[in-house]
């Protein structure tokens, strides 16, 4: 397996095109785009839940995973191109996008567990999983559930796109530690806590759901903000008007957040023992470059494709992401599995 971007074809023009600012609207307009469908595209019915996916291609099956607040229609660009070779599916993680938003207690563990048994029971043969982390919250979401289902995956995962991945690197010298509640936190301090935190939040995700702010937020993310559109737009604010929105951006904000620390990276790319390749927009005011070049030196064999976008390089510029991915892929058929050290 190839060890950096230049031993993936063109990748030198892949770098300098990245650089290039200019794709202007009318060049996106050649891409071809997945229609925006107000009902989704396929449901599938998980632990008695609906969940939304989309799926398109034969070939080898690729499925894309999103990031907080986005879903399967943030792969706008990615699906009808990557299908043109490939069987491409995107889901939907429960709690976001079409998919069913259930009052559960939400952990990592629990969209390892969704993407385990789409791959299972509805993609039903060894696939490729790609993630992204999306910037509307710090949550290690869509390229580490790639990570820790490719782990539980084992043979089943063929390999792991990474776009811009969050999650944090386990730091040796500051175990966690966990102190009892004494009866005062519990009874008294914990619970008006609790009020605030509910109240609090509430305000903050009506800001955050308003399509005013979610452009803002997007804009200040994007390099090139010409695909910050109604329709991206629309695909983010439009789940949010479920009537169980608010409680699960309530649960995932005072539940998942405090159990993060559990889940680092080095523990999950240990466990990894597929091709990894990842595609970094290295003007990413959240997740820079350093991160991809941490993970390349913990995993060895990792390919790394630098582009000058932001956050969600995908989106930006989908034609130099999906021209990566594509030429990636044929060398995972011959590459060993890689070892982390």
């Amino acid at each position: 397996m190839s060890t950096s971007c230049a031993t993936l074809p063109s990748s030198a023009k892949l770098e300098l095109l990245g650089r290039r600012k200019g794709f202007s609207r009318l060049h996106r307009q050649s891409l071809e785009e997945l229609p925006f469908k107000p009902e989704g595209y396929n449901y599938w019915t998980w632990r008695d839940r609906k969940i939304h996916y989309v799926v398109e291609g034969e070939g080898l099956p690729i499925v894309l995973i999103h990031g907080f607040g986005a879903s399967a229609f943030h792969w706008r660009y990615n699906i009808p191109e990557l299908a043109k070779k490939y069987k491409v599916y995107a889901i939907d993680l429960i709690g976001f996008g079409w998919s069913e938003k259930a009052l559960i207690e939400y952990d990592a563990l629990v969209w390892r567990d969704q993407v385990v048994d789409f791959v299972k029971e509805v993609v039903k043969e060894p696939a490729v999983l790609v993630g992204n982390r999306q910037v509307l919250m710090v949550f290690i979401l869509g390229g580490f559930t790639a990570l820790v289902a490719a782990a539980s995956l084992q043979d089943q995962a063929k390999g792991v796109v990474l776009l811009n991945s969050a999650g944090q690197f386990g730091d040796a010298a500051s175990p966690a530690t966990e102190t009892e509640e004494n009866v005062v936190q519990k009874y008294i301090l914990k619970p008006l806590k609790d009020a605030f935190q509910r109240v609090a939040l509430g305000f903050l995700f009506w800001q955050a759901k308003q399509p005013a702010r979610v452009e803002y937020v997007l804009k200040s993310v994007y390099v090139n903000s010409a695909n910050v559109d109604d329709y991206l737009i629309n695909s983010i604010t439009k789940p949010a008007d479920d009537p169980n929105a608010g409680e699960v951006y309530y649960r995932l904000m005072t539940r998942f957040m405090s159990n993060q620390r559990k889940y680092t990276l080095d523990s999950v790319l240990s466990q990894l023992s597929c091709p990894l390749l990842l595609v970094w927009g290295d003007l990413d005011p959240w997740v820079g470059p350093a991160k991809a070049i941490r993970i390349k030196e913990f995993y060895p064999g990792t390919s790394l494709v630098n582009l000058q976008a932001g956050h969600c390089p995908h989106d930006e510029v989908p034609e130099l992401v999906n021209k990566a991915i594509l030429e990636w892929l044929p060398t995972i058929a011959s590459a060993p599995s890689p070892q982390a050290s």
